[in-house]
């Protein structure tokens, strides 16, 4: 397969076109880096503040990327962080890259929530029974709040979970 037929098929490549529905619109966009809220697999609800970070051109790992691609990664994860963190009240943030289905880089932000029990910790916290889910409006409140924070980075009133 030509390098234009798999950016043709990546499901990455396609969200940055604008193919794809994305719960709660584009989070960040500049010409090297994109991030957005997680897709949801298999049903109407998310974990709340599950956001990807991904380069705009297309490549599998860490490895190819540029220096400058990582810088703008780097410091765009740091700062998605923080807003991650207020926003949500998390009380950590993870970030890793695991890359089986899709080989165009996407790096997990996951907030681990007060009260997730150890045995979540880690890239198991969207599995636990408790962790905080919401449906697509749930996800665009969220989404507007981080958004806001990156214009902003000041601290301001946290997001409060729907019941």
């Amino acid at each position: 397969m030509s390098i234009s037929e798999q950016q043709e098929a990546c499901f990455v490549c396609q969200k940055h076109k604008g193919q794809l529905a994305l719960p709660g619109g584009i989070i960040y966009e500049d010409e090297l880096i994109f991030a957005s809220h997680h897709i949801p697999e298999d049903g109407p609800t998310s974990y709340l503040g599950w956001l990807i970070v991904e380069p705009k051109r297309h490549f599998p790992g860490l490895a190819e990327q540029t220096e400058e691609e990582a810088k703008a990664s780097g410091l765009l994860i740091a700062r998605l962080s923080r807003a991650l963190k207020v926003c949500t009240e998390a009380e950590h943030i993870y970030s890793f890259v695991l890359g089986h289905h899709v080989p165009h880089l996407h790096i997990h932000l996951l907030p681990r929530y007060p009260g997730t029990p150890r045995d979540y910790w880690g890239v198991r916290v969207p599995e636990w029974p408790d962790a905080p889910q919401g449906d697509a409006q749930h996800v665009v409140l969220l989404c507007e709040r981080v958004r806001d924070y990156l214009i902003t980075e000041e601290e301001g009133p946290s997001f409060n979970f729907p019941d």
